[in-house]
């Protein structure tokens, strides 16, 4: 086995754990239902600074963190803080306000994207097989989308911001905890500070939490960053079609969860929806599995 085909299959594997774990957050994020939004979203930022900063400080890499601010590149890093900290208050957001269908919509709809700007921007390849998939995932989105009567803003900010985010990381090559310090940090003070404004007025979350509920606001850092770090490692190993379609998995389960859990609306519109995209991960299985079956038949030269 070659060592790229070793990366590839790494980075599937790393991809397949992040968007896993993503999958089934709302059963954390509801633990926090009694606190705002804004408020979860500032400290998962800030504590999530923090437990990067930890990590960094026992490899002995903070001079390295210093010497990377200073780079061209990290002003990217920086706009992908951004961009990553919308997304997380908006699935926060969706969860804990009954909402956890429509955000996986949206994250039927990101894996969309993301291959659209695999193929439009990194000009990835993209197979008749793929295309076919990608058509008919497309429908049932689309006829989901339909259904609403209305845009859902939650599921297009969300398949937006996080398509955009998975195009940053595969064209910035930084090294992932290093990445996410800075993504962190470029927001760090937003969330700091909103925190603070808040602790003076009176209206911290802090003043009435439980003891557990203050260990799981904290913990916020810990299942923010270890998904982030396989994602952000795995993505640049593999085909951005191929993050792509394993996406799919995560909106999955946040759609059992939501069902099956959390007793939301489930109609033949869903059950439709959900049936054309795993189709389309059907045959985007079957043509990987050809494009792999031939490339092993070729003789090395």
């Amino acid at each position: 086995m070659s060592n790229d085909h070793k990366d590839r299959v790494q980075g599937v594997a790393e991809v397949f754990s992040a968007i896993f774990l993503w999958g089934i957050l709302p059963l954390y994020w509801k633990q926090l239902n009694r606190i705002p939004s804004d408020q979860i979203i500032a400290n998962r930022i800030i504590w999530s600074f923090f437990f990067v900063m930890i990590i960094l400080v026992f490899q002995g890499r903070i001079t390295a963190l210093i010497s990377q601010m200073k780079k061209r590149k990290s002003s990217v890093l920086y706009l992908s803080g951004v961009i990553i900290a919308l997304n997380w208050f908006t699935y926060i957001y969706a969860v804990n306000s009954n909402q956890i269908i429509e955000a996986s919509l949206g994250y039927y709809i990101n894996p969309l994207l993301t291959i659209f700007l695999g193929r439009a921007v990194l000009k990835e390849k993209v197979n008749t097989f793929q295309i076919i998939a990608v058509i008919l995932a497309a429908i049932g989105v689309i006829i989901m989308t339909i259904r609403y009567g209305r845009i859902p803003l939650i599921a297009v900010v969300l398949a937006l911001t996080f398509s955009a985010y998975s195009l940053v990381k595969k064209r910035v090559d930084t090294e992932v905890i290093m990445g996410l310090s800075l993504e962190t940090m470029a927001v760090l003070p937003l969330a700091a500070g909103y925190l603070l404004m808040l602790s003076v007025q009176g209206r911290s979350a802090y003043s009435f939490l439980s003891f557990s509920e203050v260990l799981l606001t904290i913990g916020t850092g810990v299942i923010t960053a270890i998904p982030l770090f396989l994602f952000s490692d795995g993505a640049r190993k593999v085909p951005l079609t191929t993050v792509g379609f394993i996406q799919y998995l995560s909106p999955t389960i946040s759609l059992f969860l939501g069902i099956y859990l959390y007793h939301e609306a489930f109609t033949f519109i869903h059950m439709f929806t959900f049936s054309c995209i795993w189709t389309a991960l059907l045959i985007y299985s079957f043509s990987t599995l050809i494009h792999e079956y031939k490339t092993k038949s070729i003789p090395n030269s």
